[in-house]
Order: structure tokens, then sequence, then C-alpha cells
């Protein structure tokens, strides 16, 4: 049963450099061995990261994209 305190599960945005190539496997992996269980994200998503024009990310825009 899932208490109301745990309603939202992580999910990991990564963008990859070019040339550079990871699965979500190996994304969950690597977070496994270094954080906490409940820290660790449930979904990877392979975009391109939304940031403002001084480069800040748009964290919104990532929540919209984790709904959806």
């Amino acid at each position: 049963m899932i208490s109301s305190a745990v309603a939202e599960t992580p999910c990991a945005f990564v963008e990859l450099k070019p040339g550079v190539s990871a699965t979500a496997d190996e994304i969950i992996a690597w977070c496994k061995g270094k954080l906490a269980g409940y820290k660790v994200p449930r979904h990877v998503v392979f975009t391109e990261i939304p940031k403002t024009s001084t480069g800040k990310i748009q964290k919104y825009k990532l929540r919209e994209m984790a709904k959806g």
C-alpha cells in the first residue's frame, strides 16, 4: 500500500553528450550504486533539457514532460 507521503516517484531526465550512449538500465544501475533506494529513478527520459536564455533548467517543463 502506498502512503500519501510517497505519492511521487523519482524520474531522471538525461541529456547525453554527442557520441555518448547509455541505456535506461545503465543509468538506473549507476544510481543504485550511488544513491539511497528511495532516490533511485523509476523512469529515465532521454531528451534535451529545456533551459532559459540564462542557462537555468526550466523545471516546470520537466514536470509537464513527466506527467504526459
